[in-house]
C-alpha cells in the first residue's frame, strides 16, 4: 500500500483548519479581556428563595463563589451582588501588588468590610440570621473570602502568571498536535484493520445463511462505524483541548467555564444517574439471566419429547415447537412485567403516558391480528387439520404445508401456494380429505343423465363396471348407483365408490370420468346434455376409432 506523507494528507489539512480555528477564538478571547474584565463575563447569578421568603443570591467572582448575601425590596438580592462583585474588580484593578488590605469596620446598619479604603460591602444582622452565624464571625469569613479574590485576580494576571499559563498553553498545544498526528496517520489504517477483522468473521456466516449475511458488507459498515467513533473522540479531544488552553489564561478563563459548564455537568449528570442506577440495571441482569435459562430448560423438555426421551399422553409430535414459542412468548411478558419498575424513567408521567398511548395503538391496529392468532392457536391444537392434510377451504383444495400463527400455507394441486387467514380457515367449512373416519375411506361420486330410453339395470351396470376399471376405487365394499333426479330429459345416475388415495381425487375422478366415456361407446349409449330441444336419429356415439392423427392446420403461416 502506497505510503502518504503526513503533510500532504488531505485530511490533516481539515485538522489544522479546525486547529488554527480553535487558536482565533483563543487570540479573539485575549484581545477583548479588558472588556470582559469590566462586564465581569460570569455564570448567570441564581436568586434562591429561603424558607422564611426571603431571597438571596450568590457573590461570584471569576467563577467562584465567595458567599451569599440577603436582598430587601429596596435593593434585591441579584443587584447588591453585583455591585460587590464591581467593588471587588475596581479595588483589584488598582494595583498590581500581591498584597491587599482588608479590615472590618463598623457601620451604621451593621459591619463595613473595606478593602484598601474601598468599602465593598456591609454585613448586616439580616445576613447573620439568614446564614445562622454571629455577625461578627460571618464578617470575617467575608472579609477574607474577599480578600482571598483580590489576591488570586492579581496573582492570575501578574507576569509569573502568565508565563505559567502561556506555558500551559503550549504544552496542551504540542500534545493535541501529537495526538492530531496519530490520528492524522492512524486513523484510515485502525479503520481498514478492524473492516478487514469483521469482514473476514462474518464471511463464514456467508454460506450458512445462504448470503443473508454478508461479509464485505459487514467490514464496510464496521469502517464506517469506526471512523465515527475516532471522529468523534478526536472532536471530543479538540473541545476539552480549547477549554483547557482558554483555561489558563484569567482573561479568557470565563470562556472555558462556559464551554465546559455545556458538555462536562450534562456528561457528569450522566455518569452520576448511571450508577445511580446500577442497582436497578443489576436486577435486570438477573431477571434476564433468569428468563433466558427457564426457555432453555423448556427447550430441553420440548426436545427431549421430540426424541421421545420423556413421552406426554396425548401430546402431538407437531404441537412441539408452537408450545414452545408459546412458553417462550409467556415467559418473556412475565419477565417485561417483572423489569418493568426498574427501567429508567419507569415511574415517570410521560414515560406512563408514552407506554398508555402504545397500548392503545397496538388495541386499535391490531384486533384482526389477535383474531388470526387466537385461531392459529385453536387449528394447531384442536386437530382438525395437520401438515400434509389435503384439505378443501371455500373453492380452494390443496395439501397443508405449513401452519403459522397467523395463516395456513396450503400447495394447491395445481401446485399453487396460497395463504389462508387462520380466522377464515376457523370460521369456514373445511373438508378433510386425509383424515380417516372408518377403514372404508372416502366416497367418490359423480353424476350422468341418460335418457329414459335406456334400461335402468343397463346403465347402473355399465356405471358399476367403469368404477371398477378405475385404477385406486375400491372393489370392496362394492361401487354403487343412485338416482338422484329424474330430470326432463334425463334421469340423473350418481355412481360412487370408495377409495383410500385422497390426495389423488382429481386424478382418480378423471380416471372414473374416462372409463364412463369408454363403456357407454362400447355399448352404444349416448349421455345426455343438461337440455336439448329434440332427439336425433343417429345417436351421439363415435362410429370410428381415432387413428391418433390430427388434420392438417389450414392456418396460414405467419
Amino acid at each position: 500500500m502506497k505510503q502518504i506523507t503526513f503533510w500532504r494528507t488531505g485530511s490533516l489539512r481539515s485538522f489544522v483548519f479546525i486547529l488554527l480555528a480553535g487558536l482565533s477564538i483563543l487570540l479573539f478571547a485575549t484581545d477583548r479581556s479588558a472588556a470582559q474584565e469590566q462586564e465581569n463575563v460570569s455564570p448567570p447569578e441564581q436568586v434562591e428563595q429561603l424558607p422564611e421568603g426571603v431571597f438571596s443570591a450568590p457573590v461570584i467572582v471569576e467563577g467562584e463563589v465567595l458567599f451569599a448575601v440577603r436582598g430587601s425590596s429596596a435593593l434585591p438580592a441579584s443587584i447588591r451582588a453585583e455591585k460587590i462583585v464591581e467593588r471587588i474588580l475596581s479595588v483589584a484593578e488598582q494595583s498590581k501588588a500581591a498584597a491587599v488590605t482588608v479590615s472590618v469596620e463598623k457601620h451604621e446598619l451593621g459591619l463595613g468590610i473595606v478593602a484598601n479604603g474601598v468599602l465593598i460591602t456591609v454585613t448586616t444582622d439580616a445576613d447573620a440570621e439568614m446564614d445562622s452565624f454571629d455577625i461578627e464571625v460571618l464578617a470575617s469569613l467575608h472579609s477574607e473570602s474577599i480578600q482571598g479574590a483580590i489576591e488570586k485576580y492579581r496573582f492570575d494576571r501578574s507576569d509569573t502568571a502568565r508565563v505559567e499559563s502561556a506555558m500551559a498553553a503550549v504544552a496542551w498545544t504540542v500534545g493535541f498536535l501529537l495526538i492530531t498526528f496519530v490520528f492524522a496517520r492512524w486513523r484510515l489504517r485502525v479503520g481498514a484493520a478492524l473492516a478487514f477483522i469483521a469482514e473476514k468473521y462474518f464471511s463464514k456466516f456467508e454460506k450458512a445463511t445462504g448470503s443473508v449475511v454478508r461479509g464485505r458488507a459487514i467490514g464496510k459498515l464496521t469502517g464506517y462505524l469506526v471512523q465515527v467513533a475516532l471522529w468523534t473522540g478526536y472532536l471530543f479531544l479538540l473541545y476539552y483541548y480549547l477549554s483547557f488552553v482558554l483555561l489558563s489564561f484569567a482573561e479568557t478563563r470565563p470562556f472555558a467555564q462556559i464551554l465546559l459548564t455545556y458538555v462536562s455537568e450534562p456528561l457528569i449528570s450522566v455518569i452520576l444517574g448511571f450508577i445511580a442506577y446500577l442497582p436497578n440495571l443489576v436486577t435486570i441482569v438477573i431477571i434476564a439471566l433468569v428468563t433466558r435459562f427457564m426457555i432453555r430448560g423448556f427447550r430441553l423438555l420440548m426436545d427431549n419429547v421430540e426424541a421421545g426421551t420423556i413421552s406426554i399422553q396425548n401430546f402431538e409430535p407437531h404441537w412441539i415447537t408452537p408450545t414452545f414459542n408459546l412458553a417462550r412468548v409467556a415467559i418473556i411478558a412475565v419477565a417485561i412485567v417483572f423489569a418493568y419498575p426498574h427501567l429508567p424513567g419507569a415511574g415517570s408521567k410521560a414515560f406512563q403516558g408514552l407506554t398508555i398511548l402504545a397500548g392503545i395503538m397496538v388495541s386499535l391496529g391490531s384486533n384482526t391480528v389477535v383474531s388470526n392468532m387466537m385461531a392459529g392457536l385453536f387449528v394447531i391444537y384442536r386437530r382438525s387439520t395437520n401438515i400434509g392434510d389435503r384439505i378443501k377451504v371455500g373453492e380452494q383444495i390443496g395439501d397443508v404445508v405449513e401452519i403459522r400463527l397467523m395463516e395456513t400455507l396450503i400447495k394447491s394441486i395445481k401446485n399453487e401456494m396460497i395463504s389462508i387467514p387462520n380466522a377464515q380457515l376457523l370460521n369456514s367449512e373445511v373438508v378433510n380429505y386425509s383424515r380417516k373416519i372408518d377403514g372404508r375411506g372416502l366416497l367418490l361420486h359423480t353424476t350422468v343423465g341418460i335418457g329414459y330410453e335406456e334400461p335402468q339395470e343397463k346403465i347402473e351396470a355399465m356405471l358399476v363396471e367403469a368404477a371398477n376399471r378405475t385404477r385406486d376405487l375400491r372393489k370392496s365394499p362394492e361401487p354403487f348407483v343412485l338416482i338422484t333426479a329424474l330430470a326432463d330429459y334425463a334421469i340423473n345416475y350418481q355412481v360412487n365408490a370408495f377409495t383410500t388415495r385422497g390426495s389423488s381425487l382429481p386424478r382418480i375422478l378423471s380416471d372414473l370420468h374416462r372409463h364412463i366415456i369408454t363403456v357407454f361407446n362400447e355399448n352404444n349409449v349416448q349421455i345426455m346434455t343438461p337440455s336439448y330441444m329434440a332427439d336425433t336419429e343417429i345417436a351421439k356415439i363415435p362410429t370410428e376409432s381415432w387413428d391418433g392423427k390430427l388434420a392438417p392446420s389450414t392456418e396460414k403461416a405467419v
